[in-house]
């Protein structure tokens, strides 16, 4: 009777332990992607891209320096723009809104993001010769795979990962998140491919995305293209004018 007892615990409890799986695998994107409404609409671009209406916040300027921005997760480009506008005021820039954000249409996953940062690539690409290219935290996975596989100026990474994969298992270590896990944006296994100078600034004490993700990023680029920049005083979500090291890395310096 008391082994009869015990499995049958034992049973509800795998059965409990694989709901919470099964949970977690449907509503997966859920907890990666966090859509926002653009607060500023104006001066927007927009792209079809696969039959969906894709926007970006845009700030025109002529000549060969363009900017293409990656937000994080929770981010709304729009308010992004006004901060890049004032610190870059001789640089065209480019913020795409993900799918579901800001008023682009369709669904945010892996797929759909590389797809919307090729096509805006090639238009910005039309325009400019000197194209850089930045990720912020989730934007770290569409920016290494542009520069990755596109021609591209130079690439700063804020805040960034090596993998989502690897940021889940730290997060969630209960989960079977090999097996769960659909878009993994695996920066670390791309960013060998990128040959532009590349900046990454990483938080100290990021609660977060722990610095020794991006550590893990810088030490898969080839020797001698990327430069890692800790900063103490540094939050994940730090306004861009608020830090001395982010405005260094956006102007090149």
């Amino acid at each position: 009777m008391g082994v009869d007892r015990f499995l049958g615990w034992a049973g509800l409890l795998l059965l409990g332990y694989g709901g919470v799986c099964l949970l977690m695998f449907l509503t997966q994107r859920s907890f990666i992607y966090f859509p926002r409404p653009a607060a500023d609409p104006s001066s927007r671009l927009e792209l079809q891209v696969e039959g969906k209406r894709v926007l970006v916040a845009h700030r025109p300027h002529p000549g060969p320096r363009g900017l293409i921005y990656f937000g994080g997760n929770a981010e709304d480009v729009s308010l992004t723009r006004a901060e890049l506008a004032a610190l870059l005021p001789d640089t065209a820039l480019y913020l795409l809104h993900y799918r579901g954000y800001g008023g682009s249409e369709g669904s945010p996953n892996e797929a759909a993001l590389r797809a919307d940062a090729l096509a805006l690539y090639a238009h910005v690409a039309k325009r400019h010769s000197a194209v850089t290219v930045v990720g912020r935290s989730l934007g770290t996975g569409p920016a290494v795979h542009l520069a990755a596989t596109r021609p591209v100026h130079r690439l700063v990474l804020l805040v960034p990962f090596d993998s989502l994969l690897a940021v889940a298992r730290a997060t969630m270590p209960w989960l079977p998140v090999d097996l769960l896990l659909i878009d993994r944006w695996d920066a670390a296994a791309e960013a060998p491919l990128v040959r532009a100078p590349t900046t990454i600034v990483a938080a100290a004490f990021d609660r977060v995305v722990p610095p020794r993700h991006a550590e893990a990023l810088h030490r898969a680029f080839r020797p001698g293209v990327a430069r890692l920049v800790v900063v103490p005083d540094l939050d994940h979500n730090t306004p861009i004018l608020d830090s001395l090291a982010i405005r260094a890395a956006l102007q090149g310096l």
